[in-house]
């Protein structure tokens, strides 16, 4: 087994690394210098063909590794490739090569629980480094595009799914602990590369080809930028993918702060790429160029080193006409080879790389770890939001409940999004409510759907109603441009309306069994307000989850309490959103602007018990942080998991200053009735504004106001800051 795992490994890290040594493979050198004397062996074909997403150099010895996807989980193959089926040879092959599949971002941004999102990206680079050695493994890559840090600032985009939410330091800290966890803890070597998407501002998919994402510079530093900006500096990201939209007018692929701001300010000095086609569209869409010559020219002296785009030939001509130097080629691929060294790719047979001997064991796959799935269970349960509970309908009680009625178009049935991989094993909402009510002697009765009033019937004869409604993801290409259903969305669709369709089912099943529980699987909000008006009670869960199914009746039968939290404003009307290419938020958008009284508020969600607040403490300044201590009181008799939130309240009349902003969050494990100081840093960073005047971040005026509480619009504690 030794030999033959030995020749798996020559074959695929190519003969040289075993079999001679160059002088950019050591590793007593310094990166930069490693990277000088191997551009300086390139020749221009290599150096052209890395200008692509390939890191590879087979000539000297240097692995050809691509990328995944990696938004939820490892997208080695799924929908996104032909849905699951590749064609080979005029036959279409199954992908059975599987990875753990996690909620949506939407969901996972639902447990606002930074360490759940570190071990995620840590199971995802355990299997990317497996498949990289796998000899079954059609795609191999070390590079995982991963997290989305784009803001959902409007519930009608598109790609919600892919998002952790509507604010920036949330999301800032939920990408941050991806990117740890991708990268891994190693001094020198990374697991995988984290490869952030999409800068900048692109949260509109009809016309995100040709549109102008158009705000103030302020905007651009405190919201859009925020959540990128903490990866390069927090997390240690090195890789990051331009958006297909412009800023202000200049498309994102060739805007001069990607070279002013991302890699001379924030320190960038691995891979810039552009998002799929984007050259094509630089000259179709944003006819920005007259040729695709000038256009590969401008992307490359933009310093974005791979382009995702037939392009060869374009940078040889840009070349030929003297567009474009093979210095500048140098500048821009400069970074694709910091991170191959960073990846272990540079090293030859030398290598002192921790994660190099991860997938040497082709008998025991990653996914197929109990504890691997007991974490999947655990964290989709933690991203379920409890929207409504009235009579405190749950957690369900045998003694109160014989017979439950299950039934709607995501009861039995698991849905991947554009972004998933194959899963190894799903289970559905159905199978999770059948296993936790078999023995407790509960009968359940399934229908799929209300044909010949079968779904009615059902809900007249149990005691509980189940309804598992919400969106389809519409993972294929069939009609790229088009939901049938005009509150659906996904990549190149925006939704037209924040209605759920099946409320009218709901209704039926509400006239025939008031006590209907609505199970909301969805990448998104909708505008639900019948059922929040009638329904005893809402949850909401997101899509691809191979534990989808345990987790909900965790929930549901109280194994787990509910503590999800909200990360979107939940609007009640859509005439109370902006225009969507109103990209200014002071405008109205977000729990930060937002004049209206939501549906369901940024940070909402309910529990099995309740919690209490004490007085909070405030410590001085210290090195620029601030120490707020809060006693929370779990004063139930369920133990539970509390999500404490400050946010701030400025002392200003400045129309550009949020309402209120989150500065701080914990996600904290409460057993019934004991009391948890929950402590929480504030930088001075984060209580600092841009002045577009000095062009730099300055202290708002003291005295501040913060804001503690369990949700943006539950505040139960306040304390005044002076100084």
């Amino acid at each position: 087994m030794t030999r033959i795992l030995l020749l798996i490994s020559c074959l695929f890290y190519g003969i040289h690394a075993f079999s001679q040594s160059y002088p950019f493979q050591q590793q007593r050198l310094s990166d930069d210098k490693r990277i000088d004397l191997l551009l300086d062996m390139l020749t221009i074909d290599e150096k052209i063909s890395l200008l692509t997403t390939n890191l590879g150099v087979p000539r000297l010895g240097i692995p050809s590794l691509g990328t995944y996807e990696g938004l939820h989980g490892l997208a080695l193959g799924g929908p996104a490739m032909n849905n699951g089926r590749k064609t080979v040879e005029g036959k279409e092959v199954p992908n059975d090569l599987p990875t753990t599949m996690f909620p949506q971002s939407y969901g996972l941004g639902c447990t606002w629980n930074p360490e759940a999102l570190r071990r995620i990206g840590d199971i995802e680079a355990e299997e990317a480094r497996y498949y990289s050695r796998h000899p079954r493994a059609r795609r191999k890559g070390l590079v995982v595009y991963a997290p989305n840090a784009d803001l959902a600032r409007d519930p009608r985009w598109g790609r919600t799914e892919e998002s952790f939410g509507e604010d920036p330091m949330l999301t800032a800290a939920l990408s941050v602990a991806l990117i740890r966890g991708l990268q891994g803890d190693d001094p020198r070597y990374w697991k995988t590369a984290a490869l952030m998407k999409h800068f900048l501002a692109n949260s509109n998919e009809d016309g995100r080809d040709s549109t102008s994402s158009n705000f103030s510079e302020r905007l651009f530093r405190e919201y859009y930028s925020y959540p990128f900006y903490k990866g390069f500096s927090q997390g240690g990201s090195r890789a990051v993918m331009a958006s297909y939209n412009a800023w202000n007018g200049t498309p994102m692929c060739i805007n001069p702060c990607l070279d002013e701001v991302v890699r001379k300010e924030w320190g960038n000095n691995g891979i810039i790429c552009t998002d799929g086609y984007a050259l094509t569209l630089l000259i179709d869409a944003h006819k920005a160029f007259g040729t695709r010559a000038e256009g590969a020219a401008a992307i490359v002296k933009a310093s974005v080193g791979q382009i995702l785009d037939r392009s060869r030939d374009e940078i040889r001509e840009a070349l030929q006409r003297q567009l474009l130097t093979e210095e500048d080629i140098d500048r821009a691929i400069r970074g694709n080879l910091f991170v191959a060294l960073k990846l272990g790719m540079l090293d030859g047979s030398d290598t002192r790389n921790p994660y190099a001997s991860i997938g040497n064991d082709t008998l025991h796959a990653p996914y197929d770890r109990e504890e691997v799935k007991a974490f999947v269970r655990d964290v989709t349960a933690q991203s379920i939001v409890l929207l409504k509970n009235d009579r405190q309908l749950l957690p369900i009680r045998p003694s109160q409940i014989k017979t439950i009625a299950v039934t709607g178009p995501y009861a039995d049935k698991i849905v991947q999004d554009w972004y998933s991989g194959t899963p190894p094993y799903n289970v559905t909402i159905l199978q999770g409510i059948r296993e936790a009510a078999k023995p407790l002697g509960i009968e359940v009765i399934y229908a799929p759907d209300n044909r010949m009033g079968r779904a009615v019937e059902a809900a007249a004869k149990a005691d509980l109603v189940i309804a598992c409604v919400g969106n389809h993801p519409y993972g294929t290409r069939a009609d790229w441009k088009f939901c049938p259903v005009t509150s659906d969305g996904r990549e190149a669709v925006d939704r037209l309306s924040l209605n759920l369709p099946d409320e009218e089912f709901l209704q039926l099943l509400y006239q025939a069994n008031p006590n209907t529980v609505l199970a909301l699987v969805s990448s998104f909000p909708y505008s639900i307000n019948w059922s929040d008006e009638h329904l005893p009670a809402i949850l909401h869960l997101t899509h691809c989850s191979q534990e989808q199914g345990h987790a909900l009746a965790d929930v549901l039968f109280g194994k787990t309490s509910p503590a999800g939290r909200t990360t979107q404003t939940w609007v009640s009307d859509q005439r109370h959103l902006p225009p969507i290419m109103d990209y200014d938020i002071t405008h109205g958008r977000t729990y930060m602007y937002s004049p209206y009284k939501p549906l369901y508020p940024f940070g909402y969600g309910l529990s099995y018990t309740h919690f209490s607040y004490g007085e909070p403490q405030i410590s001085p300044r210290v090195k620029g942080t601030y120490t707020l201590t809060i006693p929370v009181t779990n004063s139930g008799d369920t133990d539970s998991d509390e999500v404490v939130q400050v946010y701030l309240q400025a002392n200003t009349t400045d129309p550009q200053m949020p309402r209120k902003a989150l500065k701080a969050f914990q996600r904290v494990p409460i057993p019934a009735g004991a009391t948890v100081n929950v402590s929480l840093k504030i930088e001075d960073q984060d209580l600092s504004f841009w002045d577009e005047t000095r062009h730099q971040f300055v202290p708002i005026q003291r005295p501040f106001t913060l804001l503690i509480g369990a949700s943006s619009e539950d505040i139960r504690k306040e304390i005044v800051v002076e100084k």
